[in-house]
């Protein structure tokens, strides 16, 4: 039987490493297999893509791919998971560096539509099909959507604090305008089939959401 794979401290499954307790990195199947498979679901949907697909696409055996995974479930979350983890990450060590409550949502909005627009596949897997499963919509939202929208929150509350943003406006429903606008943006990007650069559109948004915000 295959052994168990271990859990790094960022919820993505690695190989194990039998001489070495700690959690490996993982391995050049295992990203190969994620990116695979958020390529064939975004080509074929995901409830007609196949593991024989993702794993042909991953020039791995089938039984390769149940080495890492126990479903096509399982493998689409974790190729999310993976993906939300990186970005925010990156947007917390971005936001650290910038005072301004204004900036700092100027430069997530930026950093959320050039995610989006440098990878279409992914943002047809988030846009599109993450959205027609409640479940994988649920448990999403659960584990991520609470950090992001804690990130856009405490820059609205500073901002309010500083006397640059309202204090009589909700931070929860400012917060909600900021984020549905960037995702409507990704959303119609998708479904133009165009190849415009999406992040050019952040300041436009941020213009508009930030001029509500404005005493």
């Amino acid at each position: 039987m295959p052994k168990r794979e271990s859990q790094s401290p960022g919820g993505v499954s690695s190989p194990p490493d039998a001489g070495n307790p700690a959690p490996a990195r993982p391995s050049d199947k295992y990203q190969r297999i994620l990116d695979a498979a958020i390529a064939v679901i975004a080509e074929k949907g995901f409830f007609t893509a196949r593991i024989s697909d993702i794993a042909a696409r991953a020039d791995v055996a089938d039984g390769t791919v149940y080495l890492y995974f126990k479903s096509k479930e399982e493998i689409l979350m974790k190729a999310i998971n993976a993906a939300f983890d990186g970005f925010m990450r990156h947007a917390k060590i971005e936001l650290a560096k910038i005072d301004s409550p204004e900036q700092q949502l100027r430069r997530l909005a930026f950093l959320h539509l050039e995610a989006m627009g440098s990878n279409r596949n992914a943002a047809i897997v988030f846009q599109m099909e993450l959205r027609q499963s409640t479940r994988f919509l649920e448990e999403f939202s659960y584990h991520h959507m609470v950090e992001y929208f804690a990130l856009v929150r405490e820059a609205i509350r500073r901002g309010q604090q500083d006397g640059t943003f309202r204090a009589d406006l909700s931070d929860k429903v400012a917060a909600n305008c900021f984020f549905g606008s960037l995702d409507e943006m990704v959303t119609s990007w998708v479904l133009s089939g165009e190849d415009y650069p999406l992040s050019h559109a952040a300041e436009h948004v941020c213009d508009v959401i930030l001029k509500g915000l404005e005493k």
